[in-house]
């Protein structure tokens, strides 16, 4: 098993960096995100997990641990591939993921591409036994703001996969207003 990689990014493709380490040019199939912030010639360092079938070798990678965490939960789904779990995280923060969870709402994974309703379903109830635990005793999970603001940029004309980016590029402490957060994502496609 490879569990994580370090090295120098020689390349990129539509959804892979070529990430070299000792000599050798590993492809590694990303999130669309960081896919898109990483540039050749820089050092990265990934979390890895190495898909292994009989006409296949693929090595799935993430800046953090907690996204291969939740990459590993959705390959536990049936009917989603590691391409699916991967197109899930390029739409989906873990923390997205987790309030839709926490909130029953099989819909914010029908949004991604080759996510059906059914499968969004099937995605909620595995993850409800995995995740749902996680949730302190007495907390009640806060209305998921960021699926509101995801579907306003969406409304506008924005691809999910866009708006994911604008909501990422918030700084932490940003308000949990969705009107401030909407502000501020737009603020991303014009700067």
């Amino acid at each position: 098993m490879i569990a994580s990689i370090k090295g120098k990014v020689i390349g990129k493709n539509e959804n892979s960096l070529i990430v070299e380490v000792g000599g050798v040019g590993l492809e590694v199939f990303v999130p669309k995100a960081l896919q898109e912030t990483v540039q050749t010639g820089e050092i990265c360092a990934l979390y890895t997990h190495l898909v292994v079938r009989e006409d296949l070798l693929a090595l799935y990678g993430f800046e953090h641990e907690e996204e291969r965490r939740f990459f590993l939960l959705l390959l536990g789904v049936t009917g989603v591939g590691p391409r699916t779990a991967l197109s899930i995280l390029s739409t989906l923060s873990p923390e997205a993921i987790r309030r839709a969870v926490w909130a029953e709402q099989p819909d914010v994974f029908a949004r991604v591409a080759g996510v059906g309703k059914r499968t969004g379903q099937k995605i909620l109830l595995h993850l409800q036994d995995k995740i749902g635990k996680e949730v302190p005793f007495g907390e009640v999970p806060v209305l998921d703001v960021d699926t509101q603001v995801i579907e306003a940029l969406t409304s506008l004309g924005y691809s999910v996969v866009e708006a994911q980016a604008a909501l990422q590029s918030l700084p932490r402490n940003a308000p949990q207003d969705v009107e401030e957060r909407l502000r501020m994502a737009l603020r991303y496609f014009s700067g």
